[in-house]
Protein backbone atom coordinates (compact mmCIF):
# COMPACT_ATOMS: atom_id res chain seq x y z
CA UNK A 1 0.00 0.00 0.00
CA UNK A 2 1.33 3.44 -0.90
CA UNK A 3 1.92 5.88 2.03
CA UNK A 4 -0.81 8.57 0.75
CA UNK A 5 -3.41 5.81 0.39
CA UNK A 6 -2.19 5.13 4.57
CA UNK A 7 -2.64 8.94 5.25
CA UNK A 8 -5.90 9.27 3.63
CA UNK A 9 -7.29 6.47 5.40
CA UNK A 10 -6.24 8.02 8.88
CA UNK A 11 -7.09 11.23 7.80
CA UNK A 12 -10.44 10.32 7.02
CA UNK A 13 -10.39 7.93 10.22
CA UNK A 14 -9.35 10.74 12.23
CA UNK A 15 -12.16 12.67 10.39
CA UNK A 16 -14.98 10.38 11.85
CA UNK A 17 -13.57 10.54 15.35
CA UNK A 18 -14.10 14.59 15.19
CA UNK A 19 -17.47 14.46 13.66
CA UNK A 20 -18.72 11.45 16.53
CA UNK A 21 -16.94 13.82 19.53
CA UNK A 22 -18.93 16.80 18.22
CA UNK A 23 -22.16 15.37 17.69
CA UNK A 24 -21.79 13.73 20.72
CA UNK A 25 -20.47 17.23 22.58
CA UNK A 26 -23.79 19.16 20.81
CA UNK A 27 -26.26 16.38 22.11
CA UNK A 28 -24.81 16.67 25.49
CA UNK A 29 -24.93 20.60 25.96
CA UNK A 30 -28.69 20.30 24.06
CA UNK A 31 -29.84 17.54 26.68
CA UNK A 32 -27.99 19.91 29.44
CA UNK A 33 -29.84 23.53 28.12
CA UNK A 34 -33.41 21.71 28.10
CA UNK A 35 -33.10 20.44 32.06
CA UNK A 36 -31.58 23.74 32.76
CA UNK A 37 -34.81 25.70 31.30
CA UNK A 38 -37.36 22.52 33.57
CA UNK A 39 -35.89 23.64 36.57
CA UNK A 40 -36.93 26.86 38.49
CA UNK A 41 -40.55 28.28 39.99
CA UNK A 42 -44.03 26.80 37.70
CA UNK A 43 -47.49 27.58 38.23
CA UNK A 44 -49.55 24.51 38.00
CA UNK A 45 -52.71 24.19 35.57
CA UNK A 46 -55.72 22.05 36.79
CA UNK A 47 -56.03 19.88 33.26
CA UNK A 48 -59.50 19.16 34.65
CA UNK A 49 -60.53 22.34 34.77
CA UNK A 50 -57.61 24.72 33.66
CA UNK A 51 -57.52 26.54 37.69
CA UNK A 52 -54.46 27.66 39.03
CA UNK A 53 -53.37 24.97 41.39
CA UNK A 54 -50.18 25.92 43.13
CA UNK A 55 -46.86 26.96 42.00
CA UNK A 56 -43.83 24.52 42.09
CA UNK A 57 -40.01 24.64 42.64
CA UNK A 58 -38.44 21.99 40.31
CA UNK A 59 -34.64 21.72 41.52
CA UNK A 60 -31.37 19.56 41.66
CA UNK A 61 -30.55 18.43 44.22
CA UNK A 62 -26.97 17.85 45.28
CA UNK A 63 -27.81 13.72 44.60
CA UNK A 64 -27.58 14.84 40.95
CA UNK A 65 -31.83 13.90 41.13
CA UNK A 66 -34.34 16.45 40.73
CA UNK A 67 -37.27 17.33 43.35
CA UNK A 68 -40.40 19.61 42.73
CA UNK A 69 -41.75 21.16 46.08
CA UNK A 70 -44.83 23.17 46.20
CA UNK A 71 -44.32 26.69 47.58
CA UNK A 72 -47.74 28.39 47.13
CA UNK A 73 -51.36 27.25 46.94
CA UNK A 74 -53.87 29.28 45.61
CA UNK A 75 -56.24 28.06 47.11
CA UNK A 76 -57.02 26.91 51.00
CA UNK A 77 -53.16 27.79 51.48
CA UNK A 78 -53.41 25.78 55.01
CA UNK A 79 -54.80 22.21 53.77
CA UNK A 80 -53.19 19.03 54.97
CA UNK A 81 -52.66 15.61 52.85
CA UNK A 82 -55.56 13.96 54.70
CA UNK A 83 -55.28 11.24 51.96
CA UNK A 84 -51.09 10.50 51.64
CA UNK A 85 -49.90 7.56 53.50
CA UNK A 86 -46.67 7.56 55.40
CA UNK A 87 -44.44 10.66 56.46
CA UNK A 88 -47.05 12.88 54.34
CA UNK A 89 -50.06 12.45 56.07
CA UNK A 90 -51.68 15.24 57.91
CA UNK A 91 -48.78 17.15 56.76
CA UNK A 92 -49.53 20.78 55.24
CA UNK A 93 -49.72 20.70 51.60
CA UNK A 94 -47.78 23.76 51.34
CA UNK A 95 -43.82 22.73 51.68
CA UNK A 96 -44.48 19.17 50.70
CA UNK A 97 -42.25 17.67 47.93
CA UNK A 98 -44.13 16.27 44.90
CA UNK A 99 -41.82 15.55 42.51
CA UNK A 100 -39.43 13.06 43.97
CA UNK A 101 -35.79 11.07 42.43
CA UNK A 102 -36.17 12.11 38.59
CA UNK A 103 -32.91 11.77 36.72
CA UNK A 104 -32.48 13.67 33.53
CA UNK A 105 -32.37 11.31 30.12
CA UNK A 106 -31.95 13.11 26.67
CA UNK A 107 -32.83 16.30 28.22
CA UNK A 108 -36.41 15.02 30.20
CA UNK A 109 -36.64 14.63 33.58
CA UNK A 110 -37.86 10.56 34.18
CA UNK A 111 -37.45 7.73 36.09
CA UNK A 112 -39.40 9.44 39.29
CA UNK A 113 -42.66 9.86 40.79
CA UNK A 114 -44.86 12.38 42.15
CA UNK A 115 -47.56 12.66 44.68
CA UNK A 116 -51.11 14.17 43.66
CA UNK A 117 -51.84 15.64 47.19
CA UNK A 118 -55.81 15.68 46.28
CA UNK A 119 -55.93 11.94 46.24
CA UNK A 120 -52.53 11.07 47.90
CA UNK A 121 -51.81 9.01 45.40
CA UNK A 122 -48.25 8.40 43.99
CA UNK A 123 -47.55 8.37 40.20
CA UNK A 124 -44.38 7.16 37.66
CA UNK A 125 -43.22 10.73 36.48
CA UNK A 126 -41.90 12.29 33.48
CA UNK A 127 -41.23 16.01 32.55
CA UNK A 128 -40.47 17.56 29.28
CA UNK A 129 -39.84 20.77 28.20
CA UNK A 130 -41.74 21.87 25.16
CA UNK A 131 -39.47 24.78 23.18
CA UNK A 132 -42.35 25.88 21.54
CA UNK A 133 -44.47 27.05 24.19
CA UNK A 134 -41.88 27.35 26.60
CA UNK A 135 -44.41 24.98 29.33
CA UNK A 136 -43.90 22.05 30.96
CA UNK A 137 -45.44 18.77 30.05
CA UNK A 138 -46.00 17.15 33.24
CA UNK A 139 -47.37 13.28 32.18
CA UNK A 140 -48.47 11.14 35.70
CA UNK A 141 -49.03 7.35 35.27
CA UNK A 142 -49.85 4.62 36.55
CA UNK A 143 -47.28 2.50 34.59
CA UNK A 144 -43.52 3.19 33.77
CA UNK A 145 -43.97 3.71 30.09
CA UNK A 146 -46.76 6.62 30.43
CA UNK A 147 -49.44 4.54 28.94
CA UNK A 148 -52.11 4.96 31.26
CA UNK A 149 -52.12 8.16 32.94
CA UNK A 150 -52.92 11.70 32.66
CA UNK A 151 -50.59 15.11 31.38
CA UNK A 152 -50.50 19.19 32.58
CA UNK A 153 -49.11 21.73 30.79
CA UNK A 154 -46.86 24.00 34.27
CA UNK A 155 -46.32 27.25 32.77
CA UNK A 156 -42.98 29.19 34.13
CA UNK A 157 -43.39 31.99 36.57
CA UNK A 158 -40.64 34.84 36.29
Amino acid sequence: MDINKVQIKEYKKMKKLFISFVLLAFAGAVAFAQTDKITGKWKTIDDKDGSEKSIVHIYKATNGKYYGKIEKLFKDPQKLCTECDGANKDKPVMGMVIVNNMVEKDGNLTGGTILDPKDGKVYQCNIRYNAKTGNLKVRGSLDKRGIIGRSQQWIKVN
